[in-house]
C-alpha cells in the first residue's frame, strides 16, 4: 500500500479534497536516497490536490495519511499508457494491411495509428470513469500523529 501525508483543504460529503506534501515522496525511501523526492521537486513545482474517500470523517485543516490500494498505481499506468500504445500499434498494422497499393501503406498506417491512439485514450478514459471509485480511488486511512 502506498501512503503519503496530506492536508484536507475541503470536504464534500464522504469525500475530501486533500493537498499532498510534494516533498516527501512515498515516505518509504526518502531517507535512503532513491530520488523520488528530488524528482517530485523537479517536476511538481506546485502542490497536488486530489479527491480522496474520507472514511474517517476528518475535517478541514487536519493532517492525514492518504493511501492507494496495492497495485492501483501499476494498473493505472497500464491503463493510461499501455492501452493507447497497443491500440496505436494495432491501428498502424491494420492500416498498413488495408492499403490497396504499396504506395499508400504509409498513409494508411499513419491514419490507422492515429485512430488507434484516439480510440485508446477514449477507451482508457471510459474504463477509468467506471472504475475510479472502486480500484483507483485514494482514501484517507488515519490522522497524522507527530
Amino acid at each position: 500500500m502506498l501512503e503519503t501525508r496530506a492536508i484536507i483543504v475541503r470536504t464534500d460529503g464522504k469525500y475530501a479534497l486533500v493537498e499532498a506534501n510534494r516533498a516527501n515522496g512515498c515516505e518509504q525511501c526518502s531517507g535512503r536516497g532513491c530520488g523520488a523526492s528530488k524528482l517530485s521537486q523537479l517536476f511538481c513545482s506546485k502542490p497536488r490536490q486530489f479527491r480522496a474517500d474520507n472514511q474517517i470523517n476528518a475535517g478541514v485543516g487536519d493532517q492525514v495519511i492518504v493511501s492507494v490500494a496495492e497495485g492501483a498505481v501499476l494498473r493505472g499506468i497500464g491503463l493510461v499508457y499501455l492501452l493507447p500504445l497497443m491500440l496505436l500499434l494495432m491501428g498502424a498494422m491494420l492500416g498498413n494491411m488495408g492499403a490497396a497499393h504499396t504506395e499508400q501503406r504509409d498513409v494508411y498506417a499513419f491514419a490507422g495509428a492515429l485512430l488507434g491512439l484516439g480510440a485508446g485514450f477514449v477507451f482508457a478514459k471510459w474504463i477509468s470513469l467506471r472504475q475510479i471509485r472502486s480500484r483507483f480511488q485514494p482514501y484517507i486511512t488515519r490522522r497524522w500523529q507527530e
